[in-house]
Formats: C-alpha cells, sequence, structure tokens
C-alpha cells in the first residue's frame, strides 16, 4: 500500500447509512500465529478446499524470507499449519501477495510481486503454479514478466477457469506504464501469455487492483485504483470475442468523495446482478466507503455509497473484500480504525436504501489479530475466515475464525 494516491472529485448519488459502533456478540477466534520460520506478514486473501483446509500466502518469512505459501488442516485437537513453498526471491519469485487460488484437480495458482526476472528492481515478478506429487508440492513458474509490455509486479490475485486459463492483473509495466490485464492459457502442450487489455491511465483507469476479477458467464468484472473520468479508479468488464480479442467496458467511474476513491479490493456480484465493495478513499469523510452498483442497460450503472465510514470507531480505510451471508447482510474488514487495528464490520439492510453498520469485531493487536488488508472467505460450512499482516502471538500476523 506504498502506491495510494488520493484524488478528491466532485458528487455523485450517495445514500446516508447509520454507524453502530459497540461491537456486536460475535465470536472472533486466532486459530493461527505466525512466527518468522512459517511466514511473516500475511497479507493474504484465504481459499479453501472440500475438506475444510484453508490456504494463503505470507509476504515474507520462511526458509529464504522471501515468503511462503501455506495450508491450514483441521485437526481435532487444533489446527496444523504446513508450509507449501518458501519462496527463494530468486527465479522462483519473491515477495507472493494476496493469496492462491484452487483449480479443479487441486493445483494453487499465484502471483509474486519481486523475483523472476526482467529489468525491474529485484525481478519484476512471476506468475506460479503449485503441483502435489507423491506427497511434496513442486512450484512452476508459468510466466515471468519483464517490466515491458506485459507487465510487472504482479500483486493480484488470479483467477482460474475450468479449462485451465488463468486470468490477471499487474498495477505497473505494460505500453503506458500503469499495468495490464492478462491470460494465460493452455495451447499444443505449453501455457501461452497474452495481454487482453492495457491500461492507458485515462478513461479506463490505471493499476489494477489487488482483489481476484469475476469471471461470469464468460466475462471478467474488476477495479482498477486510479484513473478514469475522475481520476479515481474504475469498475470495468472484458467480453471475450470470436477473434480471440477481448472488449473493455467501464462500468463506472468513481467520482472522488463523497463517492469512493481507489477500489483496492475485489468485487462481490449477488444474483439481482449488483455489484458490491470497498474503497480506501472517499465516502463523505474520506477514509473510505462501501458501494453497489446497479446495472443498466446502455452506459455506465448506477452506483451509490451505501455507508461512509465516519471518525474511525466504527473502522476506516478498507481495502477488502466483501462476503454476504443468507440473510443479505455484508460482512467486510477495515486495515484501520476502531480500536487502533482495525475491525471486521457489518451492513444490514434496513429498506429504502439504508443500512446499518455495526462492529462486529474490532481487532486489539496482539494476541487477537491486528490490521486486516484483506477480507473474509466463507467455507462450504458456513464458517468465515480471514487474515491479518500483524497481531497474533508474535505480531507476525494471524489467521483467525470469526462466526457470526
Amino acid at each position: 500500500m506504498n502506491a495510494l494516491i488520493r484524488i478528491k472529485n466532485a458528487a455523485p448519488v450517495f445514500v446516508i447509512a447509520l454507524s453502530l459502533v459497540t461491537a456486536s456478540a460475535t465470536t472472533t477466534d486466532v486459530i493461527f500465529s505466525f512466527e518468522e520460520d512459517n511466514g511473516e506478514y500475511a497479507d493474504t486473501d484465504l481459499e479453501t478446499d472440500s475438506a475444510g483446509n484453508i490456504y494463503g500466502t505470507t509476504v515474507l518469512g520462511g526458509d529464504h524470507g522471501s515468503g511462503t505459501v501455506f495450508q491450514l488442516s483441521p485437526t481435532p485437537s487444533g489446527w496444523v499449519q504446513t508450509v507449501l513453498y518458501s519462496f527463494t526471491g530468486g527465479a522462483d519469485g519473491g515477495e507472493p501477495y494476496k493469496g492462491v487460488t484452487i483449480d479443479r484437480r487441486g493445483d494453487l495458482y499465484g502471483t509474486a510481486v519481486t523475483g523472476g526476472s526482467g529489468g525491474c528492481e529485484g525481478g519484476c515478478g512471476v506468475v506460479y503454479k503449485l503441483t502435489k506429487a507423491r506427497g511434496t508440492w513442486n512450484q512452476t513458474v508459468i510466466h515471468a514478466f519483464t517490466g515491458g509490455d506485459d507487465g510487472s509486479g504482479p500483486g493480484a490475485r488470479v483467477t482460474v477457469d475450468r479449462n485451465g486459463n488463468v486470468y490477471g492483473m499487474t498495477p505497473t509495466g505494460g505500453t503506458y506504464g500503469v499495468g495490464t490485464i492478462y491470460k494465460i492459457h493452455p495451447h499444443a502442450g505449453t501455457l501461452e501469455f497474452q495481454v487482453i487489455h492495457t491500461f492507458t491511465g485515462g478513461d479506463d483507469g490505471a493499476t489494477g487492483s489487488a482483489g481476484r476479477m469475476l469471471l461470469q458467464q464468460g466475462r471478467l468484472y474488476g477495479a482498477a485504483t486510479v484513473g478514469g473520468m475522475y481520476g479515481s479508479g474504475v469498475v470495468f468488464e472484458l467480453t471475450p470475442t470470436a477473434v480471440g480479442e477481448w472488449d473493455f467496458r467501464v462500468l463506472y467511474s468513481f467520482h472522488g468523495q463523497p463517492d469512493g476513491s481507489f477500489p483496492y479490493g475485489a468485487l462481490l456480484r449477488v444474483s439481482s446482478g449488483k455489484i458490491y465493495g470497498t474503497t480506501y478513499y472517499g465516502g463523505e469523510n474520506g477514509i473510505g466507503a462501501v458501494y453497489e452498483l446497479s446495472p443498466r442497460r446502455v452506459g455506465e450503472w448506477d452506483g451509490r455509497v451505501i455507508y461512509s465510514f465516519q471518525n474511525g470507531s466504527d473502522g476506516n480505510s478498507p481495502i477488502s473484500n466483501l462476503v454476504r451471508d443468507a440473510a443479505g447482510n455484508l460482512y467486510g474488514t477495515t486495515s484501520e480504525g476502531g480500536l487502533g487495528s482495525g475491525t471486521i464490520f457489518k451492513l444490514t439492510p434496513i429498506g429504502g436504501g439504508q443500512w446499518t453498520e455495526s462492529v462486529v469485531h474490532p481487532f486489539e493487536g496482539p494476541p487477537d489479530g491486528g490490521f486486516s488488508y484483506n477480507g473474509m472467505v466463507v467455507d462450504r460450512f458456513g464458517n468465515f475466515y480471514g487474515a491479518t499482516v500483524h497481531g497474533g502471538e508474535d505480531d507476525d500476523g494471524c489467521v483467525y475464525k470469526f462466526t457470526p
């Protein structure tokens, strides 16, 4: 988050939401605390499999200090952590952000910001794959970025479809230096890399967000953190064409305060077709917002802020995705605010387009979690899990379980 840019612009439609800053009667338990050897600084989305295992990454730590891919497995006596891979910071990559994605065969895919090759200081980063054979996980680099037209510094989580195609974004590099959207697809026994959109920094946006793009009915949905018509970021749609190219369309251009600004986390799309997300800046008070986008037949979508973070006690500066429960409530995290180490918050619809916000857990720091740079994942049993970059017993980060 060292490249955050604050831009203020004028006002679109927004709505008022009420805030309840007193924590509700919920449970948040740290299920694993990191130490330097098994990982450090867990800036990771989490992934779960059908057996209830949890997967993620740490930016630092491990055997070589350049980050890890880890697995947490439930046992009758608690959770057991296994480091599946320790990055060296060399050709295999280093500093993996935002976690891994599981394909249909159980293979893991992710990105590392540094390492690999290219002309970038410390390497331009890689896309990698982990495959399990005879109980051992083996890592393969499936693309090493050059820092040229293909992009550089891939810090976003990747999307993998049923055919083994991998999609992702870079925040830098490309023809205009402000990032790319790419596809890696199997072809004739090899993997081919294709740039499917190059950000220009104009109306199409710049610097792809860290959130995993959504893939629905063959179309990709994602966000760029800056650029766009008002300089405050965009939400976009990519549609494949019959000739192998992709049509790029801006669904919404953020205006800045009191609208949102800097949409960093992943998107949530619900059955109605609406999209929900968070912005790091913007909202009425300039310290972040939760937004709702509604589709229109023609032109950009309708957008509105459904909650503006207020004075910090309710949380502020969210860079997370949102998750939704069966009752339609939204849950997310803030990177700051609350008691000073961020929060888990809940948004409850109360009719008439209004939502009530409540802090369901203020992170307290060690031995509790601290500073959540990601949202949560819901497993098939209805359990919520998330990670924090600090906190835990040694303040090296932790994984927590949240029960609404």
